[in-house]
């Protein structure tokens, strides 16, 4: 099993900046990706920027402004997200994703994190 703890998120104004953090505890080894992704209510959970295999990819609605990265060492991922908009507002996920040594996927995530973003 892999634990995911995000920290980070809350409150801020139109044009501003916050930074989410992720790290992974427990079984970690063969974590080969990690990523966030949000919801608002009533939608799907949309995939906002992942890490993988030394590369990254970005949601288009967030390209040019969130920053993905990763340190393997520590098993974290933060997402640095600038220049907000509102209709960045969602709860944001952190996820990880590990194929063990039979190449089956086991997908995990964490709690959640409310990003709210004022007009």
């Amino acid at each position: 099993q892999v634990q995911l703890v995000e920290s980070g998120g809350g409150l801020v104004q139109a044009g501003g900046s916050l930074r989410l953090s992720c790290a992974a505890s427990g079984n970690t080894f063969n974590i080969n990706t990690m990523g966030w992704y949000r919801q608002v209510p009533g939608k799907q959970r949309e995939l906002v920027a992942i890490s993988s295999g030394g590369s990254s990819n970005y949601a288009d609605s967030v390209k040019g402004r969130f920053t993905i990265s990763r340190d393997n060492a520590k098993d974290t991922v933060d997402l640095q997200m600038d220049s907000l908009k509102p209709e960045d507002t969602a709860v944001y996920y952190c996820n990880a994703e590990r194929i063990d040594w039979l190449k089956r996927k086991s997908v995990y995530w964490g709690q959640g994190t409310q990003v709210t973003v004022s007009s």
